[in-house]
């Protein structure tokens, strides 16, 4: 048994950069906020460390002593409140207060940078700014600037850096000399003019290292970004020539429905008797043109049903609440000429429930999905209809089982690409034209909804719709609503 499940995500379309500048360009405002956010989340890890540290000064405060943790231990637990209630306002601010001037992405991710600047010199000069590797977490604000930030901006927080971490040696500097066996030093410098030397070394050989990695990571950032520039144009590109192709085969399509409809209008008069008698063979090989210009016809239907689908985003569709059992009754009230035409018995069993989206979307989805189903089974066989309702997560499923042909592992990563069929179901059904799971895939896209397929060759194939976020109907209490046709074929 073969599983993939199918998601599609609108939002994973959108170009990733500004495209301001391609040697200064920054990321956008949608991707910042998304960074802060994992930014905050990385925040409250190093205030989980903190808190650490602190409970670790209360119990074991001689052992940190040893580690260059000055004796007093109060600072962790001041830390950690700034950083907290700094990562509350970061938070408010960006879910509770309107966009603004003074308050955008940028601005509340340079705020986050010089806050967190503020607190790591104070930790770095608590625990030792030359005896511990506390000052090269600087590095790692450097390198998210020059991530998150245009070129310049992320030399300004490097020369930030610099700043805050030559302040830090200099009231070291200043402490050595009041105190000259201080623990915030090596205590093996046991003069003024070792200790001086000592610092300046450090501030030459860390401020050079700040600058390298700010050039070094700056650089590959550009290189990064200009390769992200040219994939965003080679995607719109082919984007626009999708659309070419889309629009090119609208226009065939009308092109070829009128004379179509002609041609079967006039084998209709002759099979009807109106041009007079035909020979037996003449009227054979009439019901092979009308088949054929029936599966054309069907294959025109798909195509404009299928452009029209891509014409109309969940943005521009009227979004209501959908009771699911009603669109399923009415999508097989549709079909039972199909079912029917194969003798296929229909066990249904549904738990009703409301889910808001696209309406008339999520009945040719369902439409799509059963007829496939259908379609690919074989004659006499069965084809299940189930759901099922998760009322604390407020999730729900339907599943479409068949018993028939199966697809291969191979084929199932392709089947909701367009115009994608494989040679089992060619060979199953010479009429396919390969749209149907593509009208599916955009009319679950354009409603939210995931798609899980599970298949094996020769045994069957199971369609899983995932709606999430749906509703029970007020006239339901304790029980779900439920309607089943069981073990019975439906009639016209």
């Amino acid at each position: 048994m073969t599983i993939a499940r199918f998601s599609w995500n609108q939002n994973q379309q959108k170009a990733i950069l500004s495209r301001k500048n391609e040697n200064a360009c920054k990321l956008n405002d949608e991707i910042l906020i998304s960074n802060i956010r994992w930014f905050i989340i990385f925040r409250w890890g190093m205030i989980g460390a903190l808190i650490f540290i602190h409970i670790l000064a209360l119990i074991i405060p001689d052992t940190l002593i040893q580690f260059r943790i000055i004796e007093e231990n109060n600072w962790p637990i001041t830390i950690t409140l700034i950083l907290g209630l700094a990562n509350l306002g970061y938070r408010y601010a960006l879910d509770h207060c309107n966009p603004s001037k003074f308050n955008s992405p940028t601005i509340n991710l340079w705020t986050q940078i010089i806050v967190d600047l503020i607190c790591l010199s104070i930790v770095v000069h608590y625990i030792g700014s030359t005896a511990t590797p506390a000052p090269f977490f600087y590095i790692l604000h450097i390198a998210l600037a020059c991530i998150f930030f245009s070129t310049v901006e992320s030399l300004l927080v490097a020369v930030t850096v610099s700043i805050m971490y030559t302040i830090v040696l200099l009231m070291e500097y200043t402490l050595s000399i009041q105190i000259p066996q201080s623990i915030l030093i090596d205590p093996t410098l046991t003069n003024n003019g070792k200790i001086k030397n000592h610092l300046l070394f450090w501030m030459f050989a860390l401020n050079i290292l700040f600058f390298t990695v700010w050039y070094v990571v700056s650089r590959l950032s550009l290189v990064v970004r200009a390769h992200e520039n040219r994939l965003s144009e080679a995607y719109q590109q082919i984007n626009q020539a999708q659309q070419e192709k889309d629009q090119y085969a609208v226009l065939m399509t009308h092109q070829l429905k009128s004379p179509l409809d002609a041609i079967r209008s006039k084998i209709n008069l002759i099979k009807g008797g109106y041009c007079g008698e035909v020979s037996p063979e003449v009227n054979e090989v009439l019901l092979k043109i009308d088949r054929r210009a029936a599966n054309m016809a069907s294959l025109i239907l798909d195509l404009l049903r299928l452009q029209r689908l891509k014409e109309t985003c969940s943005c521009m569709a009227e979004i209501k609440p959908v009771k699911i059992s009603r669109a399923l009754q009415k999508c097989l009230e549709k079909l039972t000429p199909v079912i029917n035409s194969k003798s296929i018995i229909l066990n249904v069993s549904i738990d009703n429930f409301i889910y808001k989206g696209i309406l008339d979307q999520i009945e040719i989805l369902l439409e799509n999905i059963i007829s496939n189903a259908v379609t690919y089974s074989h004659q006499n066989g069965i084809v299940e209809i189930t759901s099922r309702v998760n009322a604390n997560t407020r999730t729900a499923t339907i599943s479409i089982t068949d018993h028939g042909i199966g697809i291969d592992p191979d084929d199932l990563p392709n089947i909701f690409n367009e115009y994608f069929y494989s040679p089992r179901a060619a060979l199953h059904n010479k009429a396919t034209s390969g749209i149907g799971l593509s009208i599916v895939k955009i009319a679950a896209q354009n409603n939210k909804l995931d798609i899980v397929v599970s298949s094996e060759p020769g045994e069957g194939t199971t369609f899983t719709i995932l709606f999430p976020e749906v509703q029970l109907p007020a006239v339901i209490e304790e029980e779900f609503e439920r309607s089943a046709l069981i073990g019975r074929p439906l009639v016209e």
